[in-house]
């Protein structure tokens, strides 16, 4: 079982103006699907607060890392800016899975800049603050998650499927 670190990105939030609904959500998606999630925050929409926390659970060897909130076109919204600042590789793939799942959806979910990028041994993932966005994100890539992280810990080290020898 892989541990995993959910951050709520919200200012209202932070401030215990807003329930967090998004946080909870993710977190029990993520438990649901073998993820032992063990640590979980409510921090603001500043970039340097962001970057510091995702840095602080990468050095902890934390494996998975989600933030919900912060991917959309408000001013106040740099989730996306703090994975990539923090990321050594970015993982483009499943933000573009991402927004086509959701796009099945909504025609909204063009408008998500989520991402995806790796730091060390740990996997961050930026997802919408919306409850139902974020699960619906991560549905798009958990199954590879899985097989990725494993890579990435050396527990794996194929990505092809096996050939049929019939």
């Amino acid at each position: 079982m892989f541990k995993a670190a959910v951050l709520t990105i919200s200012d209202k939030g932070s401030q215990g103006l807003r329930e967090d609904k998004s946080g909870p959500r993710v977190s029990s998606f993520l438990s649901e699907n073998g993820y032992e999630v063990v640590y979980t925050n409510i921090i603001p929409d500043e970039k340097d607060q962001i970057e510091a926390e995702f840095i602080k659970l990468a050095d902890q060897k934390i494996t998975l890392i989600v933030s919900t909130g912060g991917t959309g076109f408000s001013k106040r919204d740099v989730t996306p800016e703090a994975c990539q600042a923090v990321c050594q590789r970015m993982i483009p793939g499943f933000g573009e899975a991402m927004r086509l799942a959701s796009a099945q959806i909504t025609d909204k979910a063009w408008l998500s800049r989520a991402n995806a990028g790796i730091r060390d041994e740990s996997v961050i993932i930026t997802l919408p603050g919306s409850p139902k966005a974020a699960v619906e994100n991560l549905e798009a890539v958990i199954k590879p998650l899985k097989h990725g992280i494993e890579i990435l810990l050396g527990l794996d080290s194929e990505c092809a499927a096996p050939e049929n020898k019939n």
